[in-house]
């Protein structure tokens, strides 16, 4: 590619990293515009709560990001990556006092689950043992003729099904159990289309890859991106908040890791009217509200086992778990909702002061609630954690609001993007992917194909068209 070639992308989260750094290879000039002043978007390290805790402000387990094809392809790890895995992916207390817990090999994975290890065996192996080749094909826009089509096909006759429909395949409610809580990533009813594909892309990489966190928080990821990409002369300006694209006159290529609300904002008046149309009917999902612990000590898990691992969802069974995330998706707000917590000082001792602690949670609410939502999500932490409440040195609550102040993308609390329903699922945010009806502008955020989660590849793919399109000066 000419030298003279110049680029700017707006907005250095994971995505907009990942475009720059495709441009920069394929030598383009990249400049990235980030309005906050660390990089990152929701893959950001702070402290949050007390000096010394570091807590991730969005994203803080990462089975996407150690697997993605793209940023397995980089020399992250030389510019100061490190993965630790936790000795158990994942763990799901129960009322009885025991967990249910995830082991990384899918051997002990089955021996684990007693009469349901078979049927896990079975639903999650061809794509364990393929995972290489799985990940691409999920991972790059749709519709598109697969390249592995057996492979695909037979992800394809469980992706399209209600999760509900693929917890009857369990004996035991501590395995159906266990399949709710992977399934309600996807911020859908559990017995709506496409959430058991959420379910299995979440469990599957947990055999294949773990659910590994970065040594020193989130910020590793975004560090070690940026640091790749000035090895290639890209340059990244924070606190630089774009307002309209008519100050970049002078670019080749715009790529904007932004919502479509923002780039309506931003891109409006070179949008063609038809387009514009298209971006207003896109629709945001389910927020949530989050809270970052400081801690004294580790949660009193009345299940032990739960220190094995970095994860845990609280939510109990696979009902109680279905009813929450119905009633989120009519705009209601759960008694006892489904959460998420991470605890990742237990195994990354750089998170917190000596002998301290860090831990994060949230749950899922109506997009744009204001409903304060503390005294729910620490009840369900309580009720598998007695005492919980008497270790905490220091807590921080986001509503929704708050973190879309963080981070303009975070709609009304939205983490992934937009509303993950199979027609927008398809057609994100709209047919086009990544183009617009602006010759040289295109968005690469997780609105558009493969969606949320931190993998860098709407990003990658975005770059791939823009450079594919682009007629050098």
């Amino acid at each position: 590619m000419p030298s003279t070639s110049k680029a700017c992308v707006v907005g250095a989260g994971p995505n907009g990293l990942a475009a720059a750094i495709v441009l920069a290879q394929a030598g383009v000039q990249v400049e990235v515009f980030e309005a906050e002043p660390i990089p990152g978007g929701a893959v950001r390290t702070m402290e949050l709560t007390l000096p010394g805790f570091l807590h991730d402000f969005g994203s803080a387990v990462h089975p996407m990001a150690a697997s993605s094809p793209f940023f397995s392809s980089l020399p992250l790890q030389e510019h100061g990556l490190e993965w630790i895995h936790s000795p158990a992916p994942l763990a799901h207390p129960l009322d009885d006092g025991t967990a249910v817990v995830l082991e990384r090999e899918l051997a002990s994975a089955e021996s684990y689950l007693g009469q349901d290890g078979r049927a896990w065996r079975d639903l999650m192996q061809v794509f364990v043992d393929h995972w290489s080749e799985f990940t691409p094909e999920v991972l790059r826009p749709l519709p598109a003729v697969p390249k592995h089509p057996w492979l695909m096909a037979q992800f394809g006759m469980i992706a399209f099904l209600p999760a509900s429909t693929i917890a009857r395949r369990f004996h035991s409610d501590r395995t159906r159990a266990l399949f709710a809580g992977f399934a309600a990533h996807s911020f859908l009813a559990l017995t709506e289309p496409l959430s058991a594909a959420f379910g299995m892309v979440m469990a599957i990489p947990a055999h294949a890859v773990g659910w590994p966190i970065p040594r020193g928080g989130s910020q590793s990821i975004t560090s070690g991106l940026c640091a790749y990409l000035a090895t290639l002369g890209g340059t990244v300006r924070t606190s630089s908040r774009v307002d309209s694209l008519t100050a970049f006159p002078d670019y080749d290529l715009i790529l904007c890791d932004v919502t479509p609300r923002q780039l309506l904002k931003i891109a409006g008046e070179r949008l063609s009217d038809s387009y514009k149309r298209q971006l207003k009917k896109f629709r945001y999902g389910p927020g949530v509200f989050k809270v970052d612990y400081a801690l004294r000590e580790p949660i009193p898990w009345k299940a032990s086992e739960c220190l094995r691992a970095a994860s845990v969802h609280l939510g109990g069974s696979f009902e109680e778990i279905a009813t929450s995330e119905k009633a989120v998706r009519s705009g209601h707000h759960p008694e006892r909702p489904f959460v998420l917590l991470a605890q990742p000082s237990l195994f990354d001792f750089t998170r917190a002061p000596a002998g301290k602690h860090t831990a994060w949670a949230y749950c899922h609410v109506p997009n744009g609630s204001k409903e304060d939502m503390l005294p729910r999500l620490e009840n369900q932490i309580e009720r598998f954690a007695p005492g919980f409440g008497e270790i905490v040195l220091a807590r921080r609550a986001w509503s929704p609001a708050d973190l879309e102040s963080m981070d303009a993308n975070l709609v009304g609390g939205d983490i992934a993007g937009g509303v993950l329903d199979l027609r927008q699922f398809l057609f994100r945010p709209t047919w086009r992917h990544y183009a617009t009806s602006a010759r040289n502008v295109y968005i690469c955020s997780a609105s558009t194909p493969p969606g949320g989660s931190v993998h860098g590849m709407c990003g990658y793919h975005a770059a791939k068209m823009a450079l594919a399109r682009l007629k050098p000066r």
